[in-house]
């Protein structure tokens, strides 16, 4: 029965934490959540990702009770892909973002936008990140770019210290009307104020009459502390973002997303054989 469960709705992050060491969802892992929803657990994928590159990951698995959080909070759907929430960058705002000043040697802009994903240049590395999806970008002079629909802005470069200079200059020059946050070490995101994983997953757990306390989750990066940090219990990855151990010293620290430690979590806790 849904009472005597010791919680009733799991949310976890994909990348560096559901998602195994080659960026796709391991067979262990869909075992064990098809076995949690045979519990009647609820399940809820909260992701920087966009969309329509979840979708396929969900398809894998192959159940129906996922609610899906994408963009880090800027977007909910659910399973058929109705859209049940979205929060955006105003397009001006979100323009000023993607072409604000920072060396192009180093790092490079990209935009998760309804229209889909943007990039200032062809970085064919990408394509390991989205195996499962096959999902893509466009390649665009973000100068001349629409930004309408712009979910996200975000940044990338090979190492953290190469975005220091430009997040020091987008907290000071957009910090009140945004929110800025590492998804990794050298990933720069930035979303609509008020948007995060936390507060989605909020409204989720409201839709369900569920409480914070009533909810299990998993991450292993800064944009996971907001969801980590409410409910009843966060669970952080051994492979995390030092910063969120830091942060949340108090969380349990559990395995490695490459040994699929999640699913191993969640069949002691849940009991499943």
């Amino acid at each position: 029965m849904r009472s005597l469960l010791p919680f009733q709705l799991v949310a976890s992050d994909l990348d560096g934490t559901l998602l195994n060491a080659q960026h796709i969802v391991g067979d262990f892992t869909i075992d064990t959540l098809r076995k949690l929803e045979q519990k009647h657990v609820d399940i809820v994928l909260a992701t920087g990702r966009k969309h329509e590159d979840v979708f396929s990951i969900v398809k894998k698995i192959g159940i129906e009770n996922i609610q899906i959080i994408t963009s880090n909070g800027a977007r909910i759907h659910d399973l058929s892909g109705k859209l049940l929430y979205k929060n955006d960058l105003p397009a001006d705002l979100a323009l000023d973002i993607m072409n604000a000043p920072f060396d192009q040697n180093k790092i490079f802009v990209n935009s998760y936008q309804d229209s889909g994903w943007f990039i200032d240049r062809d970085i064919p590395q990408m394509a390991k990140y989205h195996q499962d999806s096959g999902f893509t970008y466009q390649v665009t002079d973000f100068r001349h770019h629409d930004a309408s629909g712009t979910e996200k802005v975000f940044f990338i470069a090979r190492t953290q210290a190469d975005l220091l200079e430009l997040e020091h200059y987008l907290r000071k020059t957009y910090g009140n009307q945004t929110e800025i946050v590492y998804a990794s070490l050298n990933c720069l995101e930035i979303m609509n104020k008020q948007v995060s994983k936390g507060n989605a997953l909020k409204k989720a757990l409201a839709d369900r009459h569920f409480s914070a306390e009533q909810c299990l989750a998993f991450g292993d990066g800064m944009n996971d502390e907001s969801m980590l940090d409410f409910v009843g219990k966060g669970c952080i990855m051994a492979n995390a973002n030092p910063a969120l151990i830091k942060a949340l010293p108090h969380l349990e620290i559990i395995g490695y997303h490459g040994h699929e430690a999640v699913a191993s979590y969640l069949r002691a806790i849940f009991n499943l054989i």
